[in-house]
């Protein structure tokens, strides 16, 4: 019986896309599930579970990584690491220039869920550990697999190493030089504290700008305009630095099935499981910007009624309605945010219901609390907007991640050699 309710939540998850011989060769290493029983990814900085996944090369500290299998029966699951380029491409070293230790390792510790009407387990890792770590700086990808089939993995997820081998300071303002000064963030930072080994810094540094841990709308391969006195300063006159500054994210809560809070219109149970319904989404295109608290596009696991949120809170079908006089036309409408890695795919795409003349989408999502955003993805693009019905305004709060690289000529791989974190509405770093 257990099986059958399974199957029927499993319907609202993104078919099965496994991979081929030699999949890691094949494929740029991003921020995918492959299984549609894997629900939940969580890569964090162990004891900070709203953190990027990044760790100092040789640091004391741990990721860990947290995800569901929602099936009766547990997997033996393996783990290893992929080095991968600036751009998120397979370097070309083996393994044994980055891995110290056994290079596939299982995954030990996981276990059943409990008194919920969604059976699953939860499965959880922390690393570096005894018995695998890692020994350069650089981009990587944790890639987790059955026991017996290592070239279909069932979920990839990023994450870096740094050296933190100079020092980045930032400054976040209204940009000048745009039209769209009134809705856009120009980010602007210097790096200094460079060393006396860096040969050509036009040529081989390549800086990133993330905001709030998306790559999408990432800004890439920026170059500096000065450098001197052994500083990089990237203050650009031009839109390279410059984002849509979008607007707070909307959120709802969901630890509790037994209590409505804000933004809940009602929540029932019908068999298989509980289904939540938000109220429908007001547009804000064209409303004030009016600041509220968030996570910037994260969410995070909890219960009220339970005491081990890892397997004590149940998957519950959030319903999202978004009103529209009209279909929009030229791309789709997607509920965007890291409840979904910031993906765009059927899983979190909206369907127009003309007869209602609203978006509609539902999503099977664990308890917790959630940021979300609505994002329209306009057909050929990878890159999601939000200001259609979110609007975009320069006040709003974000967070911002700058990433240099730094590509010595006799290197075979991108050395991560700094990173810096920024904040649209707190002081300017130093």
């Amino acid at each position: 019986m257990r099986l059958l309710v399974l199957n029927i939540f499993l319907t609202l998850l993104f078919p099965v896309i496994y991979g081929q011989s030699g999949f890691i060769d094949q494929t740029i290493c991003t921020n995918q599930v492959y299984n549609e029983k894997i629900k939940t990814v969580q890569l964090y900085r162990e004891g900070w579970n709203l953190s990027y996944p990044l760790l100092k090369l040789n640091s004391p500290e741990k990721l860990v990584l947290h995800f569901d299998l929602l099936d009766d029966h547990a997997e033996t699951y393996y783990y290893t690491f992929i080095h991968c380029d600036k751009e998120w491409n397979r370097s070309d070293i083996s393994e044994r220039y980055y891995i110290n230790g056994q290079t596939e390792n299982p995954i030990e510790e996981y276990e059943p869920s409990f008194n919920t009407t969604v059976g699953y387990y939860h499965y959880k890792v922390s690393f570096p550990n005894d018995r695998i770590s890692l020994s350069l700086s650089g981009n990587y990808i944790v890639v987790v697999y059955p026991v017996d089939d290592p070239d279909k993995p069932v979920l990839t997820q990023r994450f870096f190493i740094t050296e933190e081998a100079a020092k980045i300071s930032s400054n976040i303002h209204r940009p000048m030089m745009t039209q769209d000064n009134n809705a856009s963030q120009q980010i602007d930072f210097t790096i200094d504290r460079l060393g006396k080994n860096i040969i050509d810094p036009y040529r081989n540094f390549y800086a990133f700008i993330l905001q709030n841990g998306r790559w999408d709308n990432a800004k890439k391969n920026l170059k500096p305009e000065f450098y001197s006195n052994n500083e990089l300063k990237y203050n650009s006159l031009s839109d390279k630095n410059i984002f849509s500054g979008g607007n707070e994210f909307r959120y709802f809560d969901i630890r509790s099935i037994r209590y409505q809070s804000e933004y809940i219109r009602s929540f029932d149970f019908v068999s298989p499981g509980f289904n939540v319904f938000l109220f429908p989404s007001a547009n804000r295109e064209f409303k004030p910007y009016f600041y509220n608290q968030d996570f910037n596009g994260k969410y995070y696991i909890a219960i009220q009624e339970g005491r081990k949120p890892d397997t004590d809170a149940d998957y519950v079908s959030v319903y999202f309605t978004l009103p529209s006089n009209q279909k929009v036309s030229g791309g789709n409408m997607y509920v965007s945010g890291a409840l979904n890695n910031w993906a765009y795919n059927r899983n979190n795409l909206m369907t127009y219901n003309d007869s209602e003349k609203q978006y509609e989408c539902t999503m099977l999502l664990k308890q917790g609390w959630y940021n979300y955003e609505y994002a329209f993805l306009r057909d050929g693009s990878a890159d999601g907007s939000a200001s259609l019905f979110e609007g975009s305004h320069y006040e709003t709060e974000n967070d911002y991640l700058i990433l240099v690289y730094y590509r010595n000529p006799q290197d075979r791989y991108d050395r991560l050699l700094a990173t810096g974190m920024a904040n649209s509405v707190k002081p300017p770093s130093n």
